[in-house]
Formats: C-alpha cells, structure tokens, sequence
C-alpha cells in the first residue's frame, strides 16, 4: 500500500507501534476513511490525536494483460527514454551550447535501445514462468479511525456514530465480562416431629367469608317496622296474659 505522507518515513520512526485509543468510525474503504478525516479536520478538531488503521490485510494482484514481444520491447524502450532523457538534461544544464541539443536527443534514442534490448532478453528468459502483466497492492477489509480517549465523544458527534458499536480497536483485546457464579439452590432445612404441630397450629388461617354488605336506606326501614310490630305484638301478648291471671 503507497505511503500517504510525504513524511512517511520519518513517521514510522518515531511511532513503531499500534496508537492506543477506540474506534470512532469504520469503513469499508481508505477514500470514506480519508474524507471522514477531512470532515473532523474542517470542524476543528485535533486531527493529530486520530490514526487509520487497516484490519484485515489482503494482498491483491489486478492482471493488466498479456505480456508479449512487442509489449515487452515497447515498455523497455519506453522506461530506458527517460532514463536517457535525464541524463541528456543533466548535461544539457551543465552545459548549455547547440551541440547540447543533439546530445541530449542521441541520449533519449540510446537510452530507448538499451532499454528495449534489456526488456526483450528479460522476457525470453522469463516468459515460461510469467507471461502476463500485473499491479501488486495490500488492501483492508476495514479502516477504522482510531481517536484518544479524551476526544472519542466529539469525534463520533462530529462523524454522527455516537450510537453505533465498533469492535475493540487493533492491538488490545477485548474486555470479557468476569463469569456469574453458580446459583446452588439452598436444600430444605429439616423440622422436628414437635413441631409440625406447633407449624401447623401457627400456620395463618384461612380468610374468613366476606362480611354482609350493608343495608340500604329500604330495607332499613323495613327492618325497623318490622321490629315494632314484633314488639307492639309481644306487648299485647303479655296484656292479655296478665289479664287472665287477674281473673283467676
């Protein structure tokens, strides 16, 4: 995979190991990761405290054709031109007259020829074991953008994946939740013969029957006469046998 900075070098100096930190956003492609960066970069953000790091690192070899004869000898005295060229040019600027000129454009054709005739005896001696041309790249599945933790809330508001769960970011693994303890299930205490009785004469007694609903203001009053006539009745009773008792 090409170098992104032109500071590359240097850089991979001085950080030799993974950045530490958590996952803000992952994508599927370096250009969504890039421009997610260029987003953070233009809301002010200190874009020195992310990184984008690639998981999943695949190797990828795209076939751009069939190599021949004349693909081989055009390539070869294509590549050995401009070597020519840079060396006409080196001398033309060291100097400079007329004749630099014809020196410079018997530079490109001697280049151009050497580079052919090295390009068509590479491929007579290679072309039973390589017979095509390619382009070698190392890609990944995911780029992730991995931010200190003390920026991580204002990266994801920013990015819009305040909800959204990352995995781990690469180079720290993931916290497992410690394992819940068995649950063993308490066994049944023993009880005394004695006390059976006493359990069961303490056990609580079944709810009583609902007490009557109250009367209403009807037969209230019906209850009342009725209780007056029953005792006006019980007063004539006890007249009229007093009564009889006289005369005897």
């Amino acid at each position: 995979m090409s170098n992104q900075t032109p500071y590359g070098g240097r850089a991979g100096r001085e950080f030799p190991t993974l950045p530490k930190g958590e996952t803000v956003a992952s994508f599927e492609s370096y250009a969504e990761a890039q421009a997610a960066v260029d987003r953070l970069s233009k809301a002010e953000f200190p874009v020195k405290e992310l990184a984008i790091v690639g998981t999943d690192l695949t190797s990828v070899e795209r076939i751009t054709g069939k190599l021949t004869w004349s693909r081989a000898a055009g390539a070869g005295a294509l590549s050995g031109a401009w070597f020519g060229l840079f060396l006409g040019l080196l001398f033309f600027i060291f100097a400079p007259s007329g004749a630099s000129l014809g020196i410079l454009g018997a530079a490109v054709l001697i280049g151009a020829g050497f580079g052919m005739i090295f390009s068509v005896v590479s491929y007579s001696v290679n072309r039973r074991r390589r017979d095509f041309t390619s382009v070698m790249q190392v890609l990944a599945t995911r780029y992730a953008i991995i931010a200190e933790p003390a920026h991580v809330s204002r990266a994801r508001t920013v990015l819009g994946t305040s909800g959204q769960v990352f995995p781990p970011a690469p180079g720290q693994a993931p916290v497992a939740a410690p394992p819940a303890p068995p649950v063993v299930p308490a066994a049944p205490e023993a009880v005394p013969a004695e006390h059976e009785g006493a359990d069961e004469a303490s056990a609580p007694a079944a709810p009583a029957e609902e007490a009557p609903r109250g009367l209403t203001y009807g037969e209230a009053q019906d209850a009342a006469r009725r209780a007056a006539r029953e005792a006006r009745e019980a007063e004539q009773r006890d007249g009229r046998a007093a009564g009889g008792g006289d005369q005897a």
